[in-house]
């Protein structure tokens, strides 16, 4: 690889670009985590993961990955041999899966194609034929970020209503919150899972549960085993802003100023930036004459797009190229997409100038690469910025 100056391009789906305000923040000495100092820090970052969640309700704060709040969420509130009803939506969802089962659950497992999201009528229909009411939970992904779809989970969560189900709700939000319009408790949701690395704007390292006064309900009679994971001891040292392990302090300064960043900008506005961008993305690929991944004009993400290669074209070849002469790393394909599709991160601190620069390296890097494809695609996606501005 060639010596590169400037700044890499670090444009996957995340971990995103981490603001210098974030990495600043981080850059503090470690304090006491059973001191008077760290338990300011922590009641504040406990509310203010609220506001972004959209809830009144707790938000338990572990040091893991997503992965980590995916069975946080399953042994908190479930029993060996409980049904689930899951949906093949792509990657991430199917690794979801796999995570219960290992637990000892039983999976309802709807097939999906990849290009489109949970179909509420097929959520309805499922729990319609569940007379004897054993599905204990619906688990979706809101925003599936092999795929760049993302399910509308308020009609999920209508879906569910309309048969009257008692089933607990899962959604995972780890490339959505913070990034795209999320209400845990507007839309009912029980248990809500994230993770620090995408809109939140921080290096990996934690995730999130957020819990209902109905999982917790379940919580207390739950028969899966836990121990690390456990809702209880966390909920009762968070009362006074402490936890019951060694806590990342300075992940949880990075999260205090990225949740003061998503305050002062406001969320509205960042679900808005977010969303123009994704327009302005898929505007640049229809005009390159590629194919959007999403088959669902309803359903596209707004924190990245996912990208189809013409047949016979190697989408991993494309970004081995984009990197080794732009110094800019681009999502691959994960699963029944690898090597046929790429992903352009547009999420978390990103802007306008960003975008076009993301998307000038994806277009020189087509030329190089000998993918067949029409010019302009930049010159579509800057059409786009400017006729709606931020």
């Amino acid at each position: 690889m060639a010596f590169h100056s400037g700044r890499h391009f670090l444009q996957i789906p995340g971990p995103t670009n981490v603001p210098d305000r974030v990495l600043r923040a981080i850059d503090r000495p470690t304090i006491d985590h059973r001191g008077p100092e760290f338990a300011a820090l922590g009641k504040e970052v406990l509310a203010g993961l609220r506001h972004v969640f959209r809830t009144t309700q707790p938000v338990i704060v572990y040091p893991a990955s997503g992965t980590g709040a995916w069975e946080a969420a399953l042994v908190n509130t479930l029993s060996p041999g409980d049904r689930l009803l899951m949906f093949e939506t792509g990657h991430f969802a199917a690794l979801w899966r796999e995570l219960a089962e290992r637990l000892g659950l039983s999976v309802d497992f709807v097939p999906g194609d990849w290009r489109h999201g949970v179909a509420p009528a097929l959520v309805e229909s499922k729990l319609k034929a569940d007379t004897e009411r054993r599905i204990r939970a619906v688990c979706a992904v809101h925003n599936e970020t092999s795929t760049g779809v993302a399910s509308r989970i308020a009609e999920v969560r209508a879906a569910i209503d309309r048969t009257g189900h008692p089933a607990l709700f899962f959604v995972d939000t780890i490339s959505s919150l913070g990034s795209m319009d999320y209400r845990h408790d507007e839309w009912k949701v029980d248990v809500t899972v994230a993770g620090s690395q995408k809109g939140l704007m921080l290096p990996p390292g934690l995730s999130f549960n957020a819990i209902s006064q109905k999982a917790l309900q379940a919580s207390r009679a739950a028969g899966l085993k836990r121990s690390y994971w456990d809702w209880a001891p966390m909920l009762q040292a968070n009362e006074h802003g402490f936890f019951p392990y060694t806590p990342a302090t300075n992940l949880l300064y990075g999260l205090r100023e990225s949740l003061a960043m998503l305050q002062e900008e406001g969320l509205e506005n960042v679900f808005r930036r977010h969303a123009r961008h994704g327009e302005a993305t898929r505007r640049a690929v229809r005009a390159w004459g590629l194919e959007v991944n999403c088959a669902d004009e309803r359903e596209h993400s707004a924190s990245l797009t996912a990208i189809r290669m013409p047949k016979g074209q190697d989408a991993d070849r494309l970004r081995a190229i984009v990197l080794d002469r732009f110094d800019m790393s681009l999502g691959q394909g994960l699963g029944k997409l690898k090597g046929s599709a790429f992903r352009i991160g547009h999420l978390g601190s990103f802007n306008d100038l960003t975008l076009c620069g993301t998307l000038s390296g994806v277009e020189m890097g087509l030329s190089l690469a000998g993918v067949p494809h029409s010019p302009g695609g930049v010159t579509a996606a800057m059409a786009s910025l400017a006729s709606a501005p931020g």
